[in-house]
């Protein structure tokens, strides 16, 4: 669903720049001779829906669509059981490589980062995660409970969590039902267990989703 939205709250400053005038500034001193008219665009935020309508055909009649209460959904064409395909099935593709494990020694257990419910990118909204049953609180560790046996843990213990180097303090130990070797914590909290070098060699893509830690009983 694409919905509009409006500020209801009187700004704290008459110096807060909207996200569009920020990002207009960046782009005007990194790209001094474009040709872009960004002034413009941030003056009028129909002229941006009108330029991501011309690259995004989902995006046909955006300013009129968006208008309407209640917002707009996109076609989403799985939902509907409909493949856009040339046979016009669903196609299952096993992606090589996913097997692998270049961890080494580096731990026996694999963390990913992953938000709450309360949360949106980076921005937190608040301290429950409805998904997950955590309430109050985001010093959260989710790890399989045979996982926790084996390093000699329980549900409920104050925990570190180590990766090289690197240690997210005084966390809690929570039982789930997560894959066994897999581990969960939020982000951006564990974000300092990921080094700068820690990252996909093609894309680029850092490795919030796959680090070798292990975990030890707070100190």
């Amino acid at each position: 669903m694409v919905h509009a939205s409006h500020g209801r709250l009187k700004p704290a400053s008459q110096d807060l720049r909207s996200e569009p005038a920020i990002i207009a500034g960046i782009a005007k001193a990194a790209l001094p001779d474009s040709q872009t008219d960004w002034d413009g665009l941030v003056a009028d935020y129909d002229s941006i829906r009108d330029k991501i309508e011309q690259v995004f055909p989902d995006f046909f009649d955006f300013n009129l669509r968006i208008r309407h209460p209640g917002g707009f959904r996109l076609r989403v064409g799985a939902s509907n059981r409909e493949w856009d395909t040339p046979d016009g099935k669903a196609h299952f593709i096993v992606y090589p490589g996913t097997d692998e494990d270049d961890h080494g020694d580096d731990g026996p257990l694999t963390l990913t980062t992953v938000r709450s419910h309360d949360q949106y990118n980076t921005t937190i909204y608040g301290l429950n995660d409805r998904y997950r049953g955590i309430t109050g609180r985001r010093d959260i560790v989710f790890v399989h409970p045979d996982d926790l046996a084996a390093q000699g843990l329980a549900h409920g213990d104050r925990i570190d969590v180590v990766a090289g180097d690197r240690v997210l303090p005084g966390q809690t130990a929570v039982a789930y039902g997560i894959a066994r070797g897999s581990v969960a914590a939020y982000y951006p909290e564990a974000n300092r267990l990921i080094a700068l070098a820690d990252h996909d060699p093609e894309s680029g893509t850092p490795s919030f989703k796959s680090v070798a830690i292990t975990l030890r009983a707070a100190a």
